[in-house]
């Protein structure tokens, strides 16, 4: 030992430490448990240094740069949220880092300090330096040593007490939340209302339905409004099939939290039912210049679709009462996406009670919450609503509601012409050879003389009974009036 190091130890063993300021006694062998050892630390000043001068020159190689604040965007002109550099641009405190970390300790046993921080979504430099603290407080122990100066860490049994505490209010132990004030501003950053998509783009996003001209050139507004839309006519017309479409018009991804913290409640937002995750590829560099927030995810601009199963309980905050969890209502999920209410009208719900809740929120764009501590809160209301039915919407609604909701389109029935147009372009998809002579029969037989509705579904259904039937006989795929004979009496038997 160095007279240097000598001296230092003498020194805080006398309570003489120089950076006590408020010249309070300390205890001293609490200081050197407190303290690092002289190798790490200068291991981690080398290891910094590396980092530092790799990052430098790896920016000054792709001319990226250093310290994007949040709500940069992405080269591709994307939205991405950065990176946090401490608790408190991230929206969290200790505690709230704490609870995470002691849960999963408790339900995994031991982990490496790079795990805790890859389960939480945080940055290493972060978490490692809680994880000190907390082995100081004795509630965490090192259990061995791990690669590239990390600790194998386990709980003590004061630390397993505490954990059991958390656990008994909430059992989440994942992606660290985001605060509520960072996800409202990402709506306003991919807000449906900053997007003005174009004719091209309408017709991209519904290339594989064949759809008049007269129909897009109705969509097309209503569409660019981002207000409501009512889209009514008979079944099977393709009103749902057009509802599920709309939202490629907006854009391909939007980034959302995995989870929202407010007040010490968690709610879930991310949901992989409803949500189509779109990872990010992987850095093929030794560092991610990109700097993304991993508390987040990108996902497909969300198309969420509620039918006869939707109740009041699904568009409000729902606690999980055995894990302590809150789970997202349908409208919060679909934000700057589009929310579809499929055979509106048929609901378990009372149409009147979903109406006014939301009367308010189709109006000013917002919605009000009630957590489960029973504070409310303001959250955006930022995506198309679609209400598809079969039934006449003045029937339905009152003219107070109908007068929030702009756009009222109705999906008629194709003409002769566009029916046999659309039979011919599916056919001829399918593999058949078409036989005109058999798609007359098929008209003047099965439709005009038996004074039957034509469907825009009508085509494809009754192929697939014609490709099914061949298949069967080992038969080659061409139309003839004996096989949509056999399609029509099985499709229309009870219709």
């Amino acid at each position: 030992m160095s007279n240097d190091e000598t001296q230092d130890l003498l020194a805080r063993l006398a309570g003489q430490q120089n950076g006590d300021s408020q010249g309070a006694k300390s205890d001293p062998y609490t200081d050197m448990a407190a303290s690092k050892p002289q190798h790490e630390k200068e291991d981690d000043q080398q290891l910094q240094a590396i980092l530092g001068r790799i990052n430098e020159l790896t920016e000054k190689k792709h001319g990226m740069p250093v310290g994007n604040e949040a709500g940069s965007e992405l080269q591709d002109g994307e939205f991405f949220p950065v990176e946090p550099e401490s608790f408190e641009a991230a929206g969290l405190t200790e505690s709230d880092v704490e609870s995470i970390v002691m849960k999963y300790l408790l339900a995994r046993g031991d982990a490496a300090g790079r795990d805790i921080a890859e389960q939480l979504k945080l940055p290493f430099g972060m978490v490692d330096v809680l994880l000190r603290e907390l082995k100081n407080d004795q509630l965490l122990v090192h259990r061995c040593s791990a690669p590239m100066n990390d600790y194998i860490y386990q709980l003590t049994d004061f630390g397993r007490e505490r954990a059991r505490r958390y656990v008994d209010h909430c059992t989440y132990f994942g992606a660290a939340p985001v605060a509520l004030n960072d996800y409202v501003e990402s709506v306003s950053e991919q807000s449906l209302t900053t997007r003005s998509p174009s004719n091209e783009e309408l017709r991209a996003a519904f290339e594989d339905l064949s759809l008049p001209d007269w129909l897009l050139d109705r969509l097309g507004p209503a569409v660019n409004s981002g207000r409501g839309l009512f889209l009514y006519g008979q079944p099977g017309n393709g009103k749902t099939s057009i509802a599920e479409r709309v939202t490629g018009t907006f854009g391909d991804s939007i980034w959302i939290p995995r989870a929202i913290g407010i007040d010490g409640e968690i709610i879930r937002l991310f949901d992989p039912v409803n949500h189509i995750e779109l990872p990010i590829e992987d850095n093929s560099g030794l560092i991610d210049q990109r700097r993304i927030d991993r508390r987040w995810v990108r996902i497909k601009r969300p198309t969420i679709i509620a039918a006869g199963e939707l109740t009041m309980e699904m568009l409000e905050v729902t606690l999980n009462t055995s894990t302590g969890i809150s789970e997202a209502p349908l409208q919060l999920k679909s934000n700057c996406g589009t929310l579809v209410i499929d055979d509106f009208g048929r609901q378990k719900m009372n149409i009147d009670e979903l109406l006014n809740r939301w009367i308010l929120p189709l109006e000013k764009r917002y919605d009000f919450l009630s957590l489960p501590n029973g504070k409310k809160i303001q959250v955006p209301f930022d995506q198309l609503i679609v209400f598809s039915t079969n039934l006449e919407p003045r029937d339905l609604v009152d003219e107070a509601f109908l007068r929030r909701i702009p756009y009222k389109i109705e999906v008629k029935d194709p003409s002769e012409q566009e029916f046999r147009e659309l039979l011919i372009s599916m056919a001829e998809g399918f593999g058949f050879t078409v036989h005109q002579s058999a798609v007359d029969y098929l008209l003047d037989h099965h439709y005009k003389a038996a004074g039957r509705e034509m469907r825009y579904c009508h085509p494809r259904d009754l192929l697939m009974q014609v490709k099914s039937f061949c298949a069967f006989k080992k038969a080659p795929l061409e139309l003839k009036n004996e096989y949509f004979d056999m399609a029509v009496d099985n499709y229309f038997a009870i219709m």
